[in-house]
């Protein structure tokens, strides 16, 4: 076939198909565009740790305690509380009580450290605990106050200050709206699925995907989460007038506890003991600092009328 010098397309010969943009990446364009905006547009600046952080605008202070409440009654009617009026119900809801009377000057000295004003999304909890039968070592507070001690917490604790250091811990992860930034964070999670499905990606591709956003990501960030409750929390310990050195062999005894069996730090929503430890140590000349500011002559009477709580 002779050749065109000059490479024109004599007639006849079929036109050479010009490729245009896929869809597909167009697709993903306009989900990154969006995770990008949802991103920037909903951060707010957390008084108690000074960090810029992700929460909703769209998710009210009031939607939020409903939504802990909500969960609340529901684990109340699957798991049975001891009966209140017991000695263990009596000194949980003391140590509560203490925690949450400091929860305003707390809160207030953090922020000033942070030069940020004392935050007021607390000020509406309506502040609630009870004890749950159960062997599970946990705790936890919801939005809102709403808190539950299990059982199997108190042989590990040991005594109130522990107990006091888990509680203050579980009451921090309310005040700084953890769970208001983990549903953020689904909610970005949800878009990235989206936009794997959308733009055509098969099911390993889009598993790569999210396992890689989780390591990279997601639980990383969640291990932040338990470090900013821990600092927070033994803060909140030490001003109520518990003793806050109480809190590393409560880790000693929280990793014997878990018989070694913990997954690797990375691919872990907490912190090893190890980690925890060696962070709570760092904060233990504050933690004591507040202490004395906050209880000033009372730390001595409370650290000799302390009695266990089990």
């Amino acid at each position: 076939m002779r050749r065109d010098p000059f490479g024109g397309r004599h007639a006849g010969q079929p036109a050479t198909r010009r490729r245009g943009i896929n869809p597909r990446f167009i697709i993903l364009l306009l989900f990154a565009g969006y995770g990008v905006y949802y991103w920037f547009s909903n951060q707010s600046v957390d008084a108690v740790t000074g960090e810029s952080v992700l929460i909703d605008k769209g998710l009210s202070i009031e939607d939020e305690k409903a939504l802990g409440l909500q969960a609340y009654q529901e684990i109340l009617q699957q798991e049975q509380p001891v009966d209140p009026n017991s000695p263990i119900a009596q000194q949980v809801r003391g140590i509560a009580e203490r925690l949450v009377a400091k929860v305003p000057e707390v809160e207030a000295a953090l922020a000033a450290e942070n030069g940020q004003p004392a935050p007021t999304f607390s000020r509406g909890f309506e502040w609630e605990v009870n004890v749950i039968e159960s062997e599970q070592a946990n705790a936890f507070c919801l939005p809102g106050g709403k808190m539950a001690v299990y059982t199997g917490l108190v042989p590990v604790a040991q005594n109130e200050n522990a107990m006091a250091v888990v509680m203050g811990h579980e009451i921090a992860h309310a005040l700084l709206r953890h769970g208001a930034q983990r549903m953020a964070q689904q909610k970005l999670s949800q878009v990235g699925q989206m936009a794997g499905a959308m733009s055509g990606m098969d099911p390993q591709q889009q598993q790569m995907i999210m396992a890689a956003m989780g390591y990279g990501y997601l639980l990383p960030y969640a291990r932040k989460h338990e470090t900013q409750a821990d600092e927070v929390g033994l803060m909140l310990a030490a001003a109520a007038c518990f003793d806050p050195r109480e809190s590393v062999p409560l880790w000693e005894r929280m990793g014997e506890a878990s018989g070694g069996q913990a997954p690797p730090e990375f691919s872990s929503t907490h912190p090893n003991p190890g980690t925890r430890i060696a962070n709570l140590e760092s904060l233990m000349p504050k933690a004591l600092e507040y202490r004395e500011r906050f209880c000033g002559n009372a730390a001595t009477g409370a650290a000799t009328t302390a009695g266990a709580a089990r």
